[in-house]
């Protein structure tokens, strides 16, 4: 069964950092590109940061130099590292492979229930 499970969210202040966790089973992770998204209620599903097979990562502008993202292929986790969060990076944040996209949002909580992050002034 294909399933993430994300983890780390939490209610932070502005300036503060997170660690997100997104534990993968189901299909073979090793070669998936992966990514998190993020999504705030009436808004779209963003992806905000990916990271493929071979190690190569992106990030959308408004998070550079502010995220991390990396993975283990031995405990098939990735990981986001947020740090210098702001009010704006308030969302749910979910994990999937990129190429889920085609077959539902990754924001819909099908593979995975996602992970609150709350950035307060």
């Amino acid at each position: 069964e294909v399933q993430v499970v994300e983890s780390g969210g939490d209610s932070v202040q502005a300036g503060g950092s997170l660690r997100l966790s997104c534990t993968a089973s189901g299909f073979t992770f090793d070669d998936a590109d992966m990514g998190w998204y993020r999504q705030v209620p009436g808004y779209v599903c963003e992806l905000v940061s990916s990271i493929r097979s071979d190690g190569s990562t992106s990030y959308i502008d408004s998070v550079k130099g502010r995220f991390t993202i990396s993975r283990d292929n031995v405990k098939n986790t990735v990981y986001l590292q947020m740090n210098s969060l702001k009010r704006e990076d308030t969302a749910v944040y979910y994990c999937a492979a990129l190429d889920w996209l085609e077959r539902r949002s990754p924001c819909d909580g099908y593979w995975g229930q996602g992970t609150q992050v709350t950035v307060s002034s």
